[in-house]
């Protein structure tokens, strides 16, 4: 079984900065993808970041140039840098990986999420 499991959320002035982390744990062989997701509440899920195995990146485009998403794979974990948090980011974060458990079996896990809320 895997486990992902974030933190770092928190309450935080608009302008300001968090940094969220997602550690996995549990029967890992590889992790592949890592992605982070948030939702607020009424709206639809949403991609926010998403790093490869070997440490690409891509970003929708209302964070770009605010967030920065990396990982450290001897540590099974992601990182969602933010700064320059606006209210609208206000949200429930959370953490998506594709996860090999041996060589060839794979699932798409996900964490419990992390309250961001940004003030005005």
């Amino acid at each position: 079984q895997v486990q992902l499991v974030e933190s770092g959320g928190d309450l935080v002035q608009a302008g300001g900065s968090l940094r969220l982390s997602c550690v996995a744990s549990g029967r890992i062989f590889a992790i592949n993808a890592m992605r982070w997701y948030r939702q607020a509440p009424g709206k639809q899920r949403e991609l926010v970041a998403g790093i490869t195995s070997d440490g690409r990146t891509d970003y929708v485009d209302f964070v770009k140039g605010r967030f920065a998403i990396s990982r450290d794979n001897a540590k099974n974990t992601a990182y969602l840098q933010m700064n320059s948090l606006k209210p609208e980011d206000t949200a429930t974060y959370y953490c998506n990986a594709d996860v090999f458990i041996d060589r060839s079996i794979s699932g798409r896990y996900w964490g419990q999420g992390t309250q961001v809320t940004v003030s005005s």
